[in-house]
């Protein structure tokens, strides 16, 4: 019997997964892999001032994130919602937090990794995260941590694309078309309900990325078609026995 293949997702906030690989979880998800969403926090304080704004407490807030984030993860047809609830603006990480995550990778055993952009200096949550990721990822391919246990092996990791691109030193090395899953992750937009201002915003940044997806899959007129797609910066090497 084939083994299911994995894949798995760390978000700092409730919101991230879905706006920057919502395209490429339910590409994926379709594809018969189990994709699993380590989402760190609800992004209560510093991703939801509309709800603020409407006199939410805390709270309310969070449970109004926790919510959206549920739904949006439904639509995209994540397997497994791993929720830490740590906190954000800022997201502090514990020794725990990390053994917590570096457990998650060996659970899951992934085919790839994702999570965010390694410059961010309008959100430092997020540049952190991925920061924990290379760290929890190294201790998770250690023989020496809990010895006995299958070690991680080394999937890659790609970053997906932050706000701000031009401010963030990404670089896409990948552009994924999520065409076919569009409506899928459409819906998990607007299931965040907290951000309503971004669902036209990341519209056009699939459609922009399409445009990037074609004139890099043949040429500008030789690309085949392309209506949304996502971009990501791979951080290791790919491994090879032909180009």
């Amino acid at each position: 019997m084939t083994e299911k293949k994995t894949a798995l997702i760390v978000s700092a906030h409730a919101a991230d997964f879905v706006w920057r690989c919502g395209g490429a979880i339910a590409l994926h998800a379709e594809l018969g892999y189990n994709v699993t969403v380590a989402c760190l926090s609800y992004g209560e304080r510093g991703e939801s001032a509309r709800l603020w704004k409407e006199g939410k407490t805390l709270d309310e807030v969070k449970s109004i994130r926790k919510s959206e984030a549920e739904a949006a993860a439904k639509a995209l047809g994540v397997h497994d919602l791993v929720e830490f609830d740590l906190g954000d603006y800022p997201m502090d990480f514990t020794r725990d937090d990390r053994m917590k995550l570096v457990q998650v990778m060996r659970d899951v055993q992934p085919s790839f990794m994702m999570s965010h952009s390694r410059w961010d200096p309008y959100n430092s949550d997020h540049m952190n995260t991925t920061q924990i990721v290379l760290e929890c990822r190294a201790t998770a391919q250690a023989w020496g941590h809990n010895p006995g246990e299958k070690v991680l092996g080394a999937p890659q990791v790609y970053l997906f694309e932050p706000h701000q691109t031009e401010q963030m030193g990404w670089k896409p090395s990948v552009f994924l078309d999520i065409t076919p899953v569009w409506e899928k992750k459409k819906a998990a937009m607007e299931a965040m309900n907290g951000q309503v201002h971004l669902w036209e915003y990341y519209t056009r940044v699939a459609q922009q990325r399409a445009n990037h997806f074609k004139r890099n899959s043949g040429g500008m007129s030789g690309g085949r078609d392309c209506k949304y797609a996502e971009g990501f910066e791979s951080i290791f090497p790919r491994t090879v026995d032909e180009l």
